[in-house]
């Protein structure tokens, strides 16, 4: 049975442009029209939207607003706002801004994540006790993020028994699910392969998400070996917006407009108005003021046929 055989009904897009965008950009955005980004993204369709971090002003000031963004965010039914929180500090922040859901993030390198959070995995894993069981206990979901793990910019290849072990330890912890990313676009077809197999010795395919980036031009292949191999949760940018700024040449997320053309042209449904879609990545385009670099978002729609 082939990958068209076996399509599944539907898919959940994890929206991240609002934190994983704007953090990689020189310019800082308004909190008004930060809020009008949430509103048109949501507007499109979206569920899941990570809209802001908690971290200190010091190390991404193109986010010191994030209390205000978290506490006048839009309400739309069945949105679940989201916020990256590194450590306690930032779990009460989320608290007092009312959030239902967070997320930690670390790498499977060991250079990249002292470069990302000045801190060594296990300092960071440290950290993460005084925070994830917390949350849950408060009542608040957790998302974990593993950086680097189809590659890292300092330390070349990571092991992808080093990956998994960093997994398991944000599951021991009492994240709901892990979304694994390869934050500077090195993954190709075969290696997610392998490394998602690996996974599955552990995993269920519903535990995992992906978080791809383009920048060699194989996120989208690299998310239709996780489709045929199970996976339903994918990360993803409007207009291709955001990066690393730990992470030299770590150029864009996936678009979510090409990932959404992709899967409605498959048949497969993300809930997500193509069309509204376009228009909140021309919101964004003009709130960061460059071109931005999706390719939908900049070719348009034309017809699809499933």
């Amino acid at each position: 049975m082939g990958l068209f055989d076996a399509l599944p009904p539907e898919v959940s897009l994890y929206e991240v442009s609002l934190r994983d965008g704007l953090q990689n950009e020189r310019a800082t955005v308004l909190l008004r029209d930060k809020l009008r980004l949430a509103d048109a993204l949501a507007t499109a369709g979206l569920k899941r939207i990570e809209l802001t971090s908690f971290v200190s002003p010091k190390w991404i000031p193109q986010l010191a607003d994030a209390d205000e963004v978290a506490r006048h965010a839009p309400r739309f039914p069945g949105v679940v706002w989201s916020a990256l929180c590194p450590n306690e500090r930032g779990l009460e922040r989320a608290k007092a801004a009312g959030m239902t859901e967070i997320a930690v993030f670390m790498s499977a390198s060991e250079t990249h994540n002292q470069r990302n959070v000045n801190k060594t995995i296990a300092e960071t894993l440290a950290t993460f006790d005084n925070v994830i069981a917390p949350a849950v206990a408060a009542g608040i979901r957790v998302r974990g993020y593993v950086s680097t793990a189809w590659g890292c910019p300092y330390e070349g290849d990571v092991p992808p028994a080093k990956v998994l072990w960093v997994a398991q330890e944000l599951a021991k912890r009492g994240c709901y699910q892990v979304s694994l990313g390869d934050t500077i676009g090195c993954g190709t077809p075969r290696q997610t392969r392998d490394l998602l197999r690996l996974f599955f010795r552990d995993f269920a395919p519903s535990y995992l998400g992906l978080h791809m980036h383009d920048t060699r031009g194989t996120a989208l292949a690299n998310v239709l070996v996780g489709l045929e191999m199970g996976i339903r949760d994918f990360d993803a940018s409007v207009g291709g917006m955001g990066g690393c700024p730990y992470a030299p040449g770590a150029a864009g997320n996936l678009a979510t407009e090409d990932l959404v053309y992709m899967l409605d042209g498959m048949g497969v449904s993300t809930g997500v108005n193509l069309e509204k879609l376009v228009e909140a990545g021309k919101v964004a385009e003009s709130l960061v003021g460059r071109p931005l670099p999706g390719k939908v978002h900049q070719s348009g729609i034309r017809s699809l046929r499933a």
